[in-house]
């Protein structure tokens, strides 16, 4: 049976979508506040969230890159009608999809299953130029010896895994890291943990093969990957 974290304040609709949720096979908890989502996080393993933007306490930015960093899991924004700015920040931060609020039961479901059959077929495994990451279970080895980062570091390294494919800027970089570790990271204190994660997870920090910087832009991922 799926699990499905629900993070939305509003009664009447978080009543309907778990009875919705039910009738469908699914096991659904619910947390109504920002607090109460990173508290459950930390507690339990989910499948999917749906997330609504606009929480009491906070956001559900906050809560996506908590889920990110802790659970990889999928994630689906709940939205206010034409709420577009709100939708590209979130699509933008690596949500998976978003659905507008008032939606329609059977197009939630048919979004939620298509999520979670991406999230199937997506390795949980990340394996190249030696460093290996279970990214379900947070584990980094290099070169078969396990290697211990810091809740910052490992958020880094995911971020990296994440998007394979593209040059991340700093601006990206720092919108990713600063708010969910309760710590603040400025443009300084970023190139300290690029510097730091280099040091674990490169064969030789002082020439990087996995974490390449791109002069003037940003940085991106290197290496070669045993599985393509």
């Amino acid at each position: 049976m799926k699990k499905i974290f629900l993070v939305e304040d509003d009664k009447n609709i978080s009543k309907n979508l778990m009875l919705l949720l039910g009738s469908e096979g699914f096991a659904a908890s619910r947390a109504a506040t920002q607090k109460e989502a990173v508290g459950m996080l930390a507690k339990d393993r989910f499948d999917i969230a749906l997330v609504d933007i606009f929480l009491p306490d906070g956001n559900g930015f906050a809560v996506l890159t908590e889920i990110k960093h802790t659970q990889n899991i999928p994630v689906i924004f709940l939205t206010a009608s034409g709420d577009e700015a709100s939708v590209v920040t979130g699509l933008n931060m690596g949500a998976d999809d978003y659905i507008t609020k008032p939606f329609r039961p059977r197009e939630l479901i048919a979004r939620i299953k298509a999520a979670l059959r991406k999230a199937d077929c997506q390795p949980a495994v990340f394996d190249r130029n030696g460093l290996w990451v279970d990214i379900a279970g947070g584990i980094v080895k290099k070169n078969g010896k396990e290697i211990f980062l810091s809740a910052l570091e490992y958020r880094l390294l995911l971020v990296f895994i994440n998007h394979p494919k593209i040059i991340i800027t700093r601006e990206s970089l720092l919108e990713e890291l600063w708010d969910a570790a309760g710590e603040y990271v400025n443009d300084n204190t970023l190139t300290v943990y690029i510097k730091r994660l280099r040091e674990k997870i490169e064969d030789d920090p002082a020439k990087p093969q996995m974490i390449l910087t791109v002069r003037g832009t940003g940085y991106r991922l290197g290496g070669s990957d045993v599985s393509e």
